[in-house]
């Protein structure tokens, strides 16, 4: 099993536990969460490059997994990706790189199909 793969498996996992114990809050939260990277006047695609460039900025493992995936399966290529990254890096400066280089592997998995 893969990254990818091992990522999603204990995200779905996780998420399961979290939405037991869930108010009326913290559901809508997910919700809303999951409607935000939907098609609308902005693809998927760029939706999910967002949340990259975003994720990288914030340095958060967890969502850049999730979004240089969804970014991929949204339609995005190796080379839309990497630029979105390159943004990131500017506006996040140096402390993104840790972030990048784990995307720039996963991304390297995802193109070679593992």
């Amino acid at each position: 099993m893969g990254r990818r793969e091992e990522f999603f498996a204990e995200r779905e996992r996780l998420t399961a536990l979290a939405l037991r114990r869930a108010n009326l809050v913290t559901k809508r939260f997910f919700a809303l969460d999951g409607a935000a990277y939907a098609d609308g006047v902005l693809p998927r695609k760029t939706k999910e490059l967002l949340g990259l460039v975003a994720s990288l900025v914030l340095r958060c493992d967890d969502c850049v997994t999730y979004h240089v995936c969804g970014a991929w399966d949204a339609g995005a290529s190796g080379e839309e990706i990497a630029e979105a990254m390159s943004v990131a890096l500017v506006v996040g400066g140096s402390i993104v790189i840790p972030h990048l280089r784990r995307a720039a592997a996963l991304l390297d998995e995802l193109e070679e199909g593992r």
